[in-house]
């Protein structure tokens, strides 16, 4: 985005019409997320805050048998059991940005009313209360020393609701009808006032206080932090959210807001989830990948594990991160992945290790991911996956048949996703008639042998194939 020669207006015309996405976001593709905070302590994964307070929820009988009732030992009492005590965030940023991230995104707040920084705005944040840490302010002078851009998301739109499930009280057994902690007037400030929204999305009568101070602690974050990147949990709230997010491109003259089409990309969903119009910012994806190239970058959102620690969860492999990259990136679009922390902000072995395996391929094959655009296609081959928001949560095999393609300038990248066997070649089969110069193998060092027939580029694989995740071919025009 251009430097504006007058304050863009809060309003969707004057947003769309100034919103040109920069080249940095283009050329980036890989970001880190952390999606991180006080719901980790308790090992459950994504939405504890929530469903602490569901008696019908295995969180809530965790909750009960781990800490104590919901009526004796809250959400308050979570948040200061967080203490982050194993978060150096100059080591963790400055090993992403080893590793292959060129953008690293913190969180400003989860659903739960929880700020990570030094909030103005709000006493229940990470500076008084938990760690004593101002996360975001951490991440953001880690960021900027790693050379990566830097942005925090926001998931407070939903909190009114989707946290006010603390208002209840068991309908059966030894505490019927014994409220729970979040009715105590003293606590109204972290668990709001009485109303009786309890739906899991953006609130569609929410109270004045709710709405000003929403808006006041984006705008406090935007002031302290300058970010280049600002991510939403859905659509736009309202004005307030046309606010915020005129008040963040005033101050970003390249910067890039992401936010949601969810009714749009998501069959079925029928919940509330604010405004959306095209082309103020990024489209983001939660879990889910666009079917085809589109114009206009776009972000894919998804975690490496649950959203939140659960130590019982299965992980994504380095192949099926550098796959979902591949594929997304071919369309036109930037993944952000969360790498899921530990409770003490620490990585577990497993992660670790797919930080590394993921950076190994990126720091060899890099070439065909970072500042490309895409080709005529974007691929090839029997597999797919599924369009739309959640796609990702189902299981894909790829194989050698499967070719994601991305160019820059006169040269194609064909990245194959899969090991052919038996001594058969790749075959990429969008490749025919076209005038190729030469054809390489990105991380191998010597010739390949390859040829163009009737129905594709035939390259024979090297024996011993370097790698394990991804093959990509570099093929210069004639």
């Amino acid at each position: 985005m251009a430097q504006p020669t007058s304050p863009i207006a809060a309003d969707w015309p004057s947003l769309i019409s100034r919103f040109s996405c920069p080249d940095w976001f283009r050329d980036a593709k890989f970001g880190v997320w952390s999606h991180w905070g006080p719901q980790a302590v308790p090992g459950q994964g994504d939405w504890y805050a929530r469903f602490m307070y569901m008696e019908d929820q295995p969180e809530y009988r965790y909750h009960c048998r781990t800490y104590g009732h919901p009526s004796k030992v809250g959400y308050k009492d979570i948040i200061e059991k967080w203490t982050a005590s194993k978060l150096d965030t100059e080591e963790l940023i400055g090993f992403y940005a080893d590793n292959g991230a060129k953008y690293f995104m913190g969180m400003l707040s989860h659903c739960d009313n929880f700020d990570l920084f030094n909030s103005k705005h709000h006493p229940w944040n990470s500076v008084n209360r938990g760690p004593k840490r101002d996360i975001l302010g951490e991440y953001a002078k880690a960021s900027r020393n790693a050379g990566l851009r830097f942005g925090f998301s926001e998931h407070l739109t939903w909190s009114y609701g989707w946290f006010n499930t603390n208002k209840g009280a068991d309908s059966t057994g030894p505490y019927a009808g014994v409220p729970y902690d979040g009715n105590d007037p003293a606590n109204a400030s972290l668990y709001f006032e009485p109303h009786d929204d309890t739906e899991a999305a953006y609130p569609q009568n929410p109270s004045p206080f709710f709405v000003e101070n929403w808006k006041a602690r984006m705008i406090d974050a935007i002031d302290q932090f300058q970010p280049d990147m600002f991510y939403t949990d859905g659509g736009i709230f309202e004005q307030a959210g046309l606010d915020v997010m005129a008040h963040f491109y005033n101050q970003a003259a390249d910067g890039v807001y992401t936010y949601k089409n969810v009714p749009g990309r998501r069959p079925g969903f029928d919940k509330y989830l604010g405004q959306y119009q095209a082309g103020a910012g990024i489209e983001d994806l939660e879990h889910g990948v666009l079917g085809s190239i589109i114009d206009e970058p776009w972000q894919t959102d998804t975690s490496s594990g649950p959203w939140f620690w659960n130590p019982s969860s299965k992980y994504k492999t380095p192949a099926e991160i550098i796959h979902m990259l591949a594929d997304i990136v071919s369309k036109n679009g930037n993944l952000l992945l969360n790498y899921t922390q530990r409770p003490d902000g620490s990585l577990d072995d497993e992660t670790h290790w797919t930080v590394e395996q993921v950076g190994k391929w990126l720091n060899t094959c890099g070439e065909a991911i970072y500042g490309t655009r895409p080709w005529r296609v974007f691929g090839e081959g029997p597999t797919q996956i599924g369009e739309g928001e959640m796609g990702l949560q189902q299981k894909i095999s790829f194989g050698a048949e499967d070719f994601r393609y991305t160019q820059r300038d006169n040269v194609v990248y064909a990245i194959s996703l899969g090991r052919p066997s038996g001594g058969k070649p790749w075959v990429a089969k969008s490749l025919s008639g076209e005038s190729i110069a030469d054809v390489t193998l990105l991380g191998y060092n010597d010739k390949v042998e390859w040829s163009l027939q009737p129905d594709g580029l035939h390259v024979q694989p090297p024996s011993p194939l370097p790698g394990d995740l991804a093959w990509p071919l570099r093929i210069e025009f004639a």
